[in-house]
């Protein structure tokens, strides 16, 4: 019932003013978006490094309308790195790029300049020393993006990839890309998806997450357990123990803001946690899509704000 009223919100600047200005709400922003500049990222990135948690920075910017937005998206992320590269950051610290954002909708050879595009951040990230993931979108982009991610692996092998639970698919992508060298986010997805192509039952989805899972753990690959269900990181660490993985074979994924307590004492008990950090002036979007997408996420917000656990 929140959905639409939550979407029609996302797009109103008077509210996003109103959000990020009241002093309640504009705490709810820095809370789970450090600011809208690079600087601001690389300092959040600079703090939890120091913690002990490793890091994939996300520069928002989704619905790319024209080649100029892309190229800018590019310079974003091409900055980025050189700033983290410059304060000896990119050991724990990677990107995570949305092929939307770099033109893969565009109507005349999306796939070709989201390609080229990905390229160069592929490209910069190896040159300041560290890699790439790849988001996944709605079901409709999931073959694009794969066969984006084919391309950009045959020059950077250490691309990561992002698969999502909800879709039927999935464990059978799971046992494609779960080979030597190969990086795996397993989330659960986010987006609304058809029931021809999507477990719609939250039963069903962490079931196929753990079904996808088990895969991840038994292949040879590396699994990045995106997750902030407790349920489920207790299973991963089980898993992961079944199938004989040491400690830094796999790591567990959390979204900045939340449950940030639980990432240091994972962290601190030898497991790794890289924060997903979003940063740039389209954190209103972000935010209130996050709320949107699945109603789970409105609890986790408020009971993040209120224990920060």
């Amino acid at each position: 019932m929140l959905r639409q009223p939550l979407l029609l919100l996302a797009r109103s600047e008077r509210v996003k003013k109103l959000v990020s200005t009241m002093p309640v709400s504009a705490g709810i922003v820095s809370s789970y978006v450090p600011g809208e500049t690079t600087e601001s990222a690389v300092d959040a990135t600079a703090e939890l490094i120091g913690h002990g948690l490793h890091v994939t920075l996300d520069y928002l910017g989704e619905d790319t309308l024209d080649v100029e937005q892309a190229d800018a998206t590019v310079a974003a992320y091409v900055d980025a790195l050189g700033q983290l590269s410059a304060r000896g950051l990119t050991r724990g610290a990677e990107v995570s790029l949305k092929l939307s954002a770099l033109g893969q909708a565009l109507p005349e050879n999306g796939n070709k300049i989201a390609l080229e595009n990905a390229r160069a951040i592929c490209r910069a990230a190896r040159n300041a020393g560290t890699t790439v993931t790849l988001d996944m979108e709605d079901h409709t982009t999931t073959d694009s993006t794969l066969a984006i991610l084919r391309e950009l692996r045959k020059d950077f092998p250490e691309t990561g990839a992002v698969l999502q639970s909800y879709l039927h698919r999935t464990e059978a992508d799971c046992r494609a890309l779960a080979y030597e060298g190969s990086r795996v986010r397993l989330c659960k997805g986010a987006y609304k998806q058809p029931e021809s192509v999507a477990f719609q039952d939250r039963l069903d989805v962490d079931k196929s997450y753990v079904r996808c899972l088990k895969v991840l753990m038994a292949g040879q690959g590396y699994p990045m357990v995106a997750t902030h269900d407790p349920r489920m990181v207790e299973i991963a660490g089980s898993l992961a123990s079944r199938y004989g993985r040491a400690k830094g074979s796999y790591e567990f994924q959390m979204l900045y803001g939340i449950r940030p307590e639980e990432q240091k004492r994972l962290a601190e008990r030898g497991d790794t946690v890289r924060v997903y950090i979003p940063y740039g002036t389209e954190w209103y979007g972000y935010l209130m899509r996050r709320l949107a997408e699945r109603p789970q996420n409105l609890s986790f917000f408020v009971k993040s704000l209120v224990s920060k656990k």
